[in-house]
């Protein structure tokens, strides 16, 4: 039994990473939309947290880089900033 569930049943421990596990699945398949939501959501916060907007994009940028591919609304460097190919 795992001590660290208040339910004290082994099988919830699963379902419960079950449930996790597919919530993973589906933000890395819509990495697009998750980006998108976390976009509009800073901009509600910045209207609700005036003066903090660095903070609330520091947040931003941090959840979008740890859903699905990163940050997939951010635009592509330029050709001369992109680093040289690996073993080149």
């Amino acid at each position: 039994m795992n001590p660290g569930w208040r339910d004290g049943r082994e099988g919830a421990t699963v379902l419960r990473m079950g449930l996790i596990d597919k919530a993973k699945d589906l933000l890395n398949q819509h990495d697009d939309k998750v980006d998108q939501g976390l976009d509009k959501a800073g901009e509600a916060a910045k209207g609700r947290f005036e003066g903090h907007d660095d903070q609330i994009d520091g947040v931003v940028g941090k959840a979008k880089g740890a859903t699905g591919d990163g940050d997939t609304t951010a635009p592509a460097p330029a050709p001369e900033e992109q680093p040289p190919p690996p073993g080149a």
